[in-house]
Formats: structure tokens, sequence, C-alpha cells
């Protein structure tokens, strides 16, 4: 079987493109066969679909977002991600530099998850007022402390 990863030597074949690995079993699963996101079916909700069915609607917070009319959250969000853009020179920052943005703007895991991730990824709280931790110089501090 062709390899489970591609790059620029080692192109995907066209059996990867056609299948897929099932996270919750580890076998091979054609697409063709999988359930059809086009009609909403969805295996396991995550509580983070877009898709919308009969009488759903988009909410406020999304629907004013995709208008262009953001709230100042979404827009301070925004010009953190542009800050970051320009005073680093990329074009497209990585996950872990928007989740350092992120805590930098002062988001703090307080509250129990809302996401149903199948059990892939532990949950947690912090207290409102933990360091960031984004740097050094706080990772040091916070091993000292502990």
């Amino acid at each position: 079987m062709a390899a489970s990863h591609s790059d620029e030597t080692n192109p995907p074949t066209r059996e990867d493109l056609l299948h897929a690995i099932d996270p919750r079993s580890g076998s091979v699963v054609d697409r063709r066969s999988g359930l059809d996101r086009r009609r909403g079916e969805v295996a396991d909700p995550t509580n983070l679909e877009r898709r919308r069915g009969p009488g759903r609607r988009l909410s406020d917070f999304v629907r004013d977002a995709e208008e262009g009319e953001m709230n100042k959250e979404q827009f301070m969000f925004l010009m953190a991600i542009d800050a970051f853009k320009r005073v680093n020179g990329k074009t497209f920052p990585a996950w872990t530099d928007v989740l350092e943005i992120i805590r930098k703007l002062g988001y703090r895991k307080t509250m129990p998850s809302e996401l149903n991730l199948g059990g892939r990824a532990e949950d947690w709280r912090e207290r409102a007022d933990a360091p960031a931790k984004t740097t050094h110089a706080e990772d040091l501090e916070d091993r000292r402390a502990a």
C-alpha cells in the first residue's frame, strides 16, 4: 500500500486519494461509500458544523461577520492577526501562532469545552488570571513556581 503521507518527492497515489484512515477504528474506508456530507449526514457531531439544514439559521455572531458587520471582539482578533503577520513577515500564521495571539489577547480556558472531539483531546480549565505562557521566560517562571 502507498505511504499514508505525501510530500513533494512522494506525491499521493490514486489509491491514497480514494481512501482515508478512519480514526476510530484504524481501518481503511473508501470515501465513496461513506456518509454524504451534502445530505447533512455526520458521523459524530462536534458542535462545529457550519452546514445548515431545513430550519437552521446562522447565529447573529456568524451572520453579521459574514456580512461584514464585525463586533468588537471579531474586529480586535482580526487586527491582532494582521499585526502579527506584518511584524513577523508571515502571510499565513501557523496554528500555534494563532493560539499565541489568542492568549496574548487575554483569552484563557476557564470553561468546559462545548465541543465533541470524541475523546481525542483532554479538556481542562485554568484560572482567568493565568499567564499566557507564550514566552520562554513565562514558561520557566511557571516551572519554578511548581
